[in-house]
């Protein structure tokens, strides 16, 4: 028996989709009795331990470089909100131990800045004016929102450009970037029918100093039913360029080269289009177009094959490629894929997983052909790294940012060459709990259809060779082709693996572990097959003797919340407890929710026949006579991405058919849950307090 169909018109809760102050008093209410049942000393000892992490002054410190200094964004106990600062990059590379720490010069205390302005502002990053980098364009978001506001700052003097002076772009979803001192691309709600029906800008505009934004040149627009449209500048010498892209939806994106002087004139052939396919991740490099391919693209007979890394010259791909103009720089095969690629001043560093293992590689073109060298960092076993450029307009230089499970976040300094990569790590974060004892290994679950599915175990030795059931939280994801790596997780290790027990990670499908084709595997009505997979690894996990049931606990958030949602659902015997984050649950209403529409490529179109194979996976319309699991639920009123709706009718309907469940909801905080130190010291401890009292020992 079904309790409740809950469709549009059948839905006895959706009055918690709107944010209004009865309901917000609601989820107020519930939440301080979540925390008052789960307090107690264990609960402020683990909130306490978990501050002290995060608030920590000696953790790690990445910036990056524009022109002769490193810009950084640094968070602790006595700056919860951060500061936006800087140092000589001179300084910086010499920097190996607190006792070599530059001299940081402060351009914005973000907690000074809200007092001062009675906001909750979250610092959304910052970008440089190119080449004399003393302005900036500040992203502020209210309460750790998707919206933002971006204001222009005077580096020299440390404040914002008056407001009569200045660029502004007002609070909405969407971006504002340089062209020069006196132009900026901006994309924003402009009023009236100018957002898609997911909420985004569906225009952006060259927008001139001393001109009423109103009257800004619209440079694209695209169409109500596209995700989102935006424009940027390419300012790499020689190659200046304006860019356009209309995302058609969550996959597809049409980049457009603008020639800003017919824009100016009103001439329909400014734009033209980059002729490669829209579901192509297209980026450029001086004068070239560097792709990834997310399906098999034929071109004049010649097959590139999905996955592909393709580098085409500039002018080419504008006027339609052939396999001559077209060089393969990377083909996967059945174990790799294409992870990440980022410039150098005379190629491209780029990264490849094989079984979810990082490989490196450097590409340069010289003698009319592009040659490709695997590089070797010396990082440790069972971690991830990424590379990215110094200055990709002036060197070859790059950060190594190295992390894994067991291995704090390490920082490198090296140059990419046709002779390899020479590398000298800077420094380390410190270590935050005890990895004494401690192990890592790769296992491999069989899924529903036999489907091998790869997945980490961390933690002692005895537990993770299955010669101890321990208390084991399983994580995944499984969507949008993200992938899930390892990462050094200091409050986990602190609060979990310190404790002897055993986290895991699964790679299941739906994910970009194994590129376009392990994500195209479980879309749409395909989906179920992400949910077999990790239900294959939570029963693997206790058939390796590992943990039991009663010991095991998943989690996951945002997407991975709908995952849990189907676990808790579906696979109720597998697991001990779940732990359901900024969770989407309701997928007869998703698409009309926030951001929603914007996933449709994903999941499918609930208001169409896609429901016949939506509503099997909708965990809000599968909730029967259980028994199920404890399950705790986690949100923020201020969550623009993912409606918080989800995660209170998901709550509501579980506790008024007496299911043992627990809510918490964060008044800001975003689709990240937290806005701050403190606000994810809570967060933390409430779902180790949560998992200490529910699971077997």
């Amino acid at each position: 028996m079904q309790i409740n169909d809950s469709t549009t018109a059948n839905d006895p809760y959706r009055y918690l989709e709107d944010l209004s102050p009865d309901n917000l008093q609601w989820a107020n209410t519930i939440s301080e009795h979540t925390i008052q049942h789960f307090s107690g000393p264990e609960f402020i000892s683990r909130q306490n331990q978990l501050d002290e992490i995060l608030s920590a002054k000696d953790h790690l410190v990445i910036g990056i470089q524009r022109g002769e200094f490193v810009y950084d964004f640094y968070v602790d106990g006595d700056h919860p909100r951060g500061l936006w600062r800087r140092t000589p990059a001179a300084d910086y590379l010499t920097y190996v131990s607190p006792e070599t720490e530059p001299e940081w010069e402060i351009l914005l205390d973000i907690d000074e800045l809200g007092k001062k302005e009675n906001e909750s502002w979250v610092f959304g990053g910052a970008q440089l004016l190119y080449p004399s980098y003393d302005r900036a364009l500040v992203s502020l978001h209210p309460g750790g929102s998707d919206t933002n506001v971006v204001r222009e700052f005077d580096i020299a003097t440390r404040s914002f450009v008056p407001e009569e002076q200045a660029f502004i772009k007002p609070n909405s979803k969407g971006t504002m970037r340089w062209v020069d001192r006196d132009r900026v691309v901006i994309s924003a709600d402009f009023g009236a029918e100018s957002v898609t029906a997911s909420g985004y800008p569906i225009s952006a505009r060259l927008w001139s100093r001393g001109e009423k934004l109103a009257d800004a040149t619209e440079i694209i627009r695209g169409e109500f039913d596209d995700v989102v449209v935006a424009a940027s500048y390419d300012h790499t010498p020689g190659h200046e360029k304006l860019l356009a892209q209309r995302a058609t939806d969550f996959r597809n994106t049409i980049v457009y080269d603008v020639d800003i002087a017919k824009l100016a004139n009103g001439e329909p052939e400014a734009l033209r289009p980059i002729k490669l396919p829209s579901s192509a991740m297209v980026s450029v490099v001086r004068n070239w177009v560097i792709a990834e391919l997310r399906y098999p693209w034929e071109v004049h007979g010649q097959t590139y094959p999905a996955g592909c890394l393709l580098a085409i010259d500039y002018a080419s791909a504008l006027s339609g490629p052939t396999p001559h103009d077209i060089h393969l720089m990377y083909e996967p095969n059945e174990t790799s894929s294409l992870l990440s690629v980022s410039p150098v001043a005379s190629g491209v560093v780029f990264t490849t997983l094989d079984d979810v293992r990082g490989r490196f590689w450097f590409a340069h073109y010289a003698d009319s052909q592009w040659h490709i060298l695997e590089l070797h960092p010396q990082i440790p076993e069972f971690s991830t790294a990424s590379i990215a450029a110094v200055d990709s307009h002036t060197s070859d230089e790059v950060w190594i940012i190295a992390s894994g499970f067991l291995d704090p976040t390490t920082l490198f300094h090296g140059t990419v060459s046709p002779d390899g990569l020479a590398m000298k790590q800077l420094r380390q974060a410190p270590h935050r709990f005890d990895n004494s004892g401690l192990g890592v290994a790769q296992h491999w679950a069989t899924s529903a259809d036999g489907t091998k599915i790869p997945y980490f175990v961390v933690g002692p030795h005895d537990a993770i060779a299955g010669k101890k059931n321990v208390r084991t939280l399983l994580d995944g994801y499984g969507g949008f082709e993200v992938s899930r790596l390892p990462s050094y997780i200091s409050t986990y290790g602190k609060m979990w693996l310190e404790q002897g027990y055993v986290y895991a990670l699964s790679n299941i499908r739906g994910g970009g572990e194994y590129g376009p084709r392990w994500h195209q595997a479980a879309l749409r009505e395909n989906r179920h097959k992400a949910y077999e997979d990790h239900a294959a690894v939570a029963a693997d996990l206790v058939a390796r003797g590992i943990t039991t049931v009663a010991q095991l606990a998943a989690t996951g958030g945002s997407n991975g919340g709908l995952l849990m949602g189907n676990m808790y659902t579906t696979y109720p015997d597998h697991f001990g407890a779940i732990v359901c984050r900024v969770p989407l649950l309701d997928m007869k209403r998703f698409s009309h929710l926030l951001a929603g529409a914007s996933w449709m490529a994903e999941y499918g179109n609930p208001d169409t026949d896609d429901w016949e194979y939506l509503k099997h996976y909708s965990p809000y319309h599968n909730v029967h006579e259980g028994p199920y699991p404890p399950i705790l639920i986690t949100t923020s009123t201020r969550d623009d991405r993912v409606h918080p709706g989800h995660a209170r009718k998901f709550f509501q309907k579980l506790s008024d058919a007496g299911f043992e469940a627990y809510y918490h909801e964060n008044t800001e905080g975003g689709h990240a849950g937290a806005a701050d130190i403190k606000q994810t010291a809570l967060l933390t401890a409430l779902i180790f307090s949560y998992l200490d009292s529910v699971l077997a020992p």
